[in-house]
């Protein structure tokens, strides 16, 4: 496999195309939602106008973990189900979400550290966590692994701050959850800004909502956590 570093040129111009060209192109990202709210969180993917009303009821019914994740830049919807959790050499829980037809994000404590199935993957990243901390736990370096040919990727490096803003209650389908609100921002080496925000709840150690940025081509995806199993 080819790796390079990618510069903040680059980066500037890979941003630009994907917001141009909506990301993926012609082809739809994800296929047609069933109708049923509960068959629509195990199986569909939609965009706004086809979404049917989620409510607690509906996800009272469900076993598992489940997922709502955003993509903005198309705003196109998935509900994603847990498929794998594991510890490895590096700090930090890595939880993997999937659909049914095999999209994935992984996640360390809460934070995005690579996706598979949309083009332009984040094929892994160095992330700032610790073992005990849900979220990020510090500012500091994070790099990102990205797709940009069938055997390349590229190093994209940014420098983070991280900011505590304080208490914010999040709601999510009719429960609200109390959280707070941690904001970290990234720059690059001439000044590009991307800012990823975590809505975390320490004592139950979830990240209950998020915005967070998964490379020039997906753009940045938002998530809330439906259902803890």
């Amino acid at each position: 496999m080819i790796s390079k570093r990618l510069g903040t040129g680059a980066v500037a111009l890979m941003l630009g195309l994907a917001g141009c060209n909506g990301g993926t192109g012609s082809q739809p990202l994800f296929p047609q939602l069933a109708a049923a709210a509960v068959s629509t969180i195990k199986m569909g993917r939609t965009q706004r106008a086809e979404r049917p009303p989620l409510t607690r009821a509906a996800l009272d019914t469900l076993d598992g973990s489940f997922m709502e994740v955003t993509l903005e830049r198309q705003d196109i919807l998935a509900y994603l189900f847990v498929s794998a959790v594991r510890q490895d050499d590096l700090p930090g829980q890595v939880v993997q979400w999937r659909t049914e037809d095999n999209i994935t994000l992984t996640t360390r404590n809460g934070v995005l550290i690579s996706t598979r199935g949309f083009g332009g993957d984040m094929m892994s990243s160095a992330v700032q966590v610790a073992n005990g901390v849900t979220g990020p736990a510090s500012g500091g370096e994070k790099v990102h692994m990205i797709r940009t040919g069938d055997l390349e990727e590229v190093a994209l490096v940014l420098a983070c701050d991280l900011e505590n803003l304080g208490p914010a209650p999040v709601e999510i389908v009719e429960v609200v959850h109390p959280t707070t609100h941690m904001r970290e921002t990234c720059v690059t080496a001439d000044g590009g800004r991307i800012t990823n925000d975590y809505w975390v709840d320490p004592r139950a150690g979830l990240v209950w909502q998020s915005q967070q940025w998964a490379g020039p081509h997906v753009g940045y995806v938002r998530t809330r956590r439906l259902t803890t199993g």
